[in-house]
């Protein structure tokens, strides 16, 4: 498949999550958003220049930029086939959708565990002394290191080469004629 073929299915099949994506859509898609992030980035800034916050004097130095509004709306329209095909290509290596999702449910679970721990009122304050403890410490640590390593075993995953013949969720899209 070509990355101009990768591109017209992957916005065909804008909320597809039924069936299989092989390598080359699921990678030439994803291509595309960070290209078209980077050129919608530049005419932002030259349409509309940087907006860029810092702190003031006496504070700690931080600054945070934001994206323009042209960025913002690609990256709006392009949210949807992107899960739909990071979701096929999971079928296509034999696995379930959801497991694309395991990152965030982590963190999911990190921010209510910590939550409890501390209470949501303490923890929106900035207070974290409650979430310091012996049991609570390991897990919260365990909770992170599968944190870090979740994101890479997903991107393993969409690595993996196409389930041969027909799986549980349709065909090989190798062995399909279009």
């Amino acid at each position: 498949m070509t990355f101009k073929e990768a591109v017209r299915t992957c916005f065909s099949k804008y909320v597809t999550f039924s069936g299989r994506a092989s390598r080359s859509e699921y990678w030439y898609f994803v291509l595309f958003v960070i290209l078209g992030s980077i050129v919608c980035n530049i005419v932002d800034t030259i349409l509309f220049g940087t907006a860029t916050v810092e702190t003031g004097p006496g504070e700690i130095n931080a600054s945070a930029s934001t994206n323009g509004p042209i960025n913002a709306l690609f990256s709006l329209a392009t949210l949807l086939p992107s899960l739909a095909a990071g979701w096929r290509r999971m079928h296509d290596t034999g696995r379930s959708g959801l497991f694309l999702l395991y990152p965030l449910i982590v963190m999911i679970g990190i921010i209510t565990f910590v939550g409890f721990l501390s209470g949501f009122p303490a923890l929106m304050a900035g207070d974290f002394s409650g979430i310091i403890g012996g049991t609570s410490a390991i897990i919260l640590v365990v909770a992170v290191i599968v944190l870090i390593i979740s994101p890479l075993l997903v991107l393993w995953w969409l690595t993996r080469p196409s389930q041969p013949g027909t799986n549980t969720f349709g065909p090989n899209p190798h062995e399909v004629t279009p």
